[in-house]
């Protein structure tokens, strides 16, 4: 839902119809339940999960992994688009299995709830949202969507895949994503283990994903989600509104601009931005190490024109981010962007 973690998820829990109680629920092989992704998108492409289900009753977060991917009291799977501009195009919200829809809200406004504050949205956290009841006491939420979006009514029944509305960002949210909550009666489950708070993370009885989409969610979070160049310095909140994604500047632009978009990057990661010039050598290069884990961080780094123009031409911009765990494997994020000068 945000990034933070706040008392705000007291009052989440309750607008969400869940309680927060550390017991035991029993979950066989063969369970009703199997969930497709909650929105038409290409993972690691044009969506990335952002948050999971905090699996620690207490204070802290701990996700099925073990690792923190999340904040304190998190009760769902957050999955992210681009930016704004996306948002305004359209991004279906679709039943991730069927069922019979418990109950709807919309025609909350699609803002960011840092900005508007706690009390516009108290007691309607999951903003413009659906719930979806299945077979065995199932109960599936999405929240999120976009005002006057949803296109199903209390008693309807649906099918997996079809569309219930658009991904937005009304409520608690503080970026354009679908929340999907996993309820058996009014535990909260984790759908990648079947745990539900208070059962522990690192192990689990039986993921509740299709095997298609358990397959493609295996990777942890993180990803250079958006980059692209700019002719100054842009800010965040004008990137993530869908601006600077010009593929030509001038070439009396005061500087040229290389700027990426990162979710979860991880306290001594190492980051890499390079420029290439038309005639494909490096004409700037910028290192840093990571100091702090964030699940949302904006960079940019640039070069002066100090000549009279820039050369004319095709310019290349390249953003990595390595990765080095315990053992000592790598992993590497990276974007390429290109931008010709005019």
């Amino acid at each position: 839902m945000v990034f933070r973690s706040t008392a705000w998820v007291r009052s989440l829990a309750t607008a969400l119809g869940t309680v927060l109680v550390q017991i035991s629920i029993s979950v066989t092989p063969g369970h009703s339940l199997e969930l497709g992704l909650p929105l038409q998108c290409q993972l690691g492409e044009t969506c990335w999960v952002v948050n999971y289900v905090d699996l620690d009753p207490g204070k802290g977060f701990k996700d099925h992994a073990c690792t923190s991917f999340g904040y304190d009291g998190h009760k769902g799977t957050d999955f992210a688009i681009r930016d704004l501009k996306v948002m305004a195009a359209g991004v279906p919200v679709i039943a991730a299995d069927g069922g019979v829809v418990r109950g709807v809200r919309d025609g909350m406004a699609d803002v960011d709830v840092s900005e508007t504050g706690r009390a516009n949205i108290n007691g309607r956290e999951c903003g413009n949202g659906v719930v979806i009841a299945h077979e065995g006491g199932w109960e599936t939420q999405y929240c999120h969507m976009r005002k006057d979006s949803v296109r199903v009514k209390k008693g309807t029944r649906v099918t997996r895949g079809q569309q219930l509305g658009l991904v937005g960002h009304s409520g608690l949210a503080q970026f354009p994503h679908v929340h999907i909550s996993v309820r058996q009666g009014k535990t909260v489950v984790d759908p990648f283990t079947a745990n539900s708070p208070g059962q522990g993370c690192g192990k689990g009885k039986e993921s509740l994903w299709r095997p298609d989409v358990a397959d493609q969610l295996k990777s942890p979070p993180g990803a250079i989600f958006n980059a692209g160049f700019a002719a100054r310095s842009p800010s965040a909140k004008a990137v993530r509104a869908g601006l600077y994604r010009d593929d030509v500047l001038s070439r009396q632009a005061p500087v040229l601009v290389l700027w990426a978009d990162m979710y979860w990057p991880l306290v001594g990661d190492q980051l890499r931005m390079r420029i290439f010039g038309p005639d494909g050598k490096i004409m700037f290069e910028h290192k840093k190490n990571i100091p702090k884990t964030q699940a949302r961080r904006f960079f940019f780094a640039g070069k002066k024109r100090k000549p009279l123009f820039w050369p004319a031409g095709a310019y290349r911009g390249e953003i990595t981010l390595l990765r080095k765990n315990s053992t000592g494997q790598v992993r590497t994020f990276s974007e390429v962007r290109r931008v010709t000068l005019k």
